[in-house]
């Protein structure tokens, strides 16, 4: 204070000295409460941290916790392949007066052909042949004694067979589990006709049945007869929905859903009843209950002259890639000049794909034979139909066996037409070759006797071996024999009618490297009969099923 200031008065001094005790008290409240937020936002923070790490270390509720996934064992169950009924006129189809073209044939004759393989120690499991209600026909092989020790060493291998027997209605080959595996189990039923108007040769697996199936193949059209049977093995009723495939798309039919088939019976369907005039329909059906087998009775009759029967039986599932072998293509010029007579058009080989999808697929078509890819005279690119049928014609290649592949970048199922005979006036017949499954380890199939018959293998890229081992009647496994089969070729095998004097009955193959597909081909000598079989499943191990635990 300079000397020329006057003192400040007391009084006011005092009360300016209280002023500044009372704001430095405020400044201290409001730094205190800001030092307070922070620790109180930190102290938060903290206990939200130690929440997440309680969280982390303390177990949930229990119908939160999450436990990780295991492998639980499947116990290997009875193996049950059903075989279809030998083909027969629908019902009210009167006898014709002329005995060359009645529809009742004298010389029909159908037999039933299996085998089941035994397990490495040579045990045939205890098979059996069945009728679809479950009563008991023949023995194929009683159950086994427990099994000893085994002996080190190569696998001992033999079959219970059965060979041409009589085959009429429905019947299931079944057989127990033997160890912890499913029995290894084919079959097939095969009829030929020289008269009537069902002549021709049909042939079709003992299928397994399942809930998920694809026909593609049948036609309604003038003179064209489509049965559709579903047969229940099961003790379970069977529910079962079709979904209609036409050339201009899918077909709305009333009757075809929630169809009801009973344990132990077949339900069979006139095709024609839910899709009338349709040349190019494709089936798919869908089961849900029990199990079912299906397959279609194609049969034509052009006029007063026999045009063909087969028994269509599934495919694989719709895919964006097919293969279908054992596709013999007779000669071409002979093909176009018979495929352009009036009806006739279903004479000539083709191949069928379906679109059950809502965009339409562009497919790649490759036809590959012994000498390897063949081009077709239209190109191999095509564009099929979303939801409908598309046909590609398969004339125009030389003669000769060939293996189709086909590849989309969408989902489709397929098949294609065989057809045997050149000449209008004589009866002709027709197989188709459904897309097949690739070829792995020990698929069994059996073979009737009699006739053409041959292996087809084909190979659409790089390069596997395929093995193939006779099975005789009189349950013996042969030799295995092998065929390097390379990349975009097929291959064609011989069946002999016996192999060290006992008459071929069945085949074991398997296949190496690169994928590779198999069917067999069969024909009549003395008549225009052809019949295609696609080489099914081989028959599944020991199994495992992810388990999940949790409520």
């Amino acid at each position: 204070m300079s000397d020329n200031q006057d003192p400040e008065p007391k009084g006011r001094g005092e009360s300016r000295k209280r002023g500044q005790r009372k704001a430095g008290n405020r400044q201290g409240r409001k730094s205190q409460g800001i030092v307070l937020g922070v620790l109180s936002a930190t102290l938060l923070l903290a206990a939200g941290a130690g929440m997440v790490s309680a969280a982390s270390i303390v177990p949930g509720p229990a119908g939160s916790r999450a436990l990780d996934l295991s492998l639980a064992d499947v116990p290997a169950g009875r193996v049950t392949a059903v075989c279809p009924s030998q083909p027969r006129l629908p019902e009210g189809t009167d006898a014709g007066t002329d005995t060359q073209f009645s529809p009742v044939s004298r010389s029909a004759k159908s037999f039933l052909d299996a085998v089941v393989l035994s397990d490495p120690s040579g045990s045939v499991p205890g098979s059996n042949l069945a009728s679809l209600g479950g009563a008991a026909i023949a023995d194929i092989a009683k159950p086994p004694a427990p099994a000893a020790t085994p002996v080190p060493g190569p696998p001992v291998l033999n079959a219970g067979v059965v060979a041409q027997r009589p085959a009429g209605d429905v019947m299931v080959v079944g057989a127990d589990p033997i160890g912890s595996q499913r029995a290894a189990v084919a079959g097939l039923m095969s009829y030929t006709a020289g008269d009537g108007d069902l002549r021709g040769l049909a042939a079709a697996p003992c299928q397994q049945p399942g809930n998920d199936a694809w026909l593609v193949g049948a036609s309604t059209a003038l003179g064209r007869t489509a049965i559709l049977n579903i047969s229940n093995a099961s003790g379970t009723p069977a529910t079962v929905n079709l979904e209609l495939y036409g050339s201009r798309g899918q077909v709305q039919a009333s009757g075809s859903r929630g169809l009801l088939v009973g344990p132990g019976t077949t339900r069979s369907i006139n095709l024609a009843g839910l899709v009338t005039n349709e040349s190019q329909l494709s089936v798919h059906l869908r089961s849900s209950g029990g199990p079912v087998a299906a397959s279609i009775q194609q049969s034509v009759l052009r006029g007063l002259t026999a045009g063909g029967v087969e028994l269509i039986t599934p495919g694989v599932a719709a895919a964006d890639a097919q293969v279908m072998t054992g596709v013999d293509i007779q000669d071409p010029a002979a093909a176009k000049s018979l495929g352009d007579k009036a009806g006739f058009s279903d004479a000539v080989p083709a191949l069928q794909i379906v679109v059950p999808g809502p965009v339409d697929a562009v497919v790649d078509v490759r036809l590959f034979g012994p000498n390897g890819q063949r081009a077709l005279p239209g190109g191999g690119a095509v564009t099929a139909k979303a939801g409908a049928v598309t046909q590609v014609p398969l004339t125009g290649v030389p003669a000769g066996m060939y293996t189709v592949s086909a590849t989309s970048d969408a989902s489709f199922a397929a098949s294609t037409r065989v057809t045997r005979g050149l000449k209008a006036e004589d009866p002709v017949d027709f197989a188709w070759s459904p897309a097949a499954v690739r070829l792995g380890s020990q698929h069994v199939m059996a073979v009737p006797q009699g006739g053409t018959r041959s292996l087809s293998f084909g190979v659409p890229a790089g390069r596997a071996t395929v093995s193939y081992t006779p099975v005789t009647s009189d349950g013996k496994v042969h030799k295995t024999e092998t065929v390097e089969i390379a990349g975009g070729t097929t291959s064609v095998i011989g069946i002999p009618d016996k192999s060290d004097g006992a008459a071929v009955s069945g085949y074991i193959v398997s296949a190496a490297g690169d994928a590779a597909y198999g069917a067999l081909v069969l024909g009549q000598a003395d008549q225009n009969g052809v019949s295609v079989l696609a080489i099914q499943d081989g028959a599944a191990g020991h199994e495992k099923v992810q388990v999940t635990l949790g409520y």
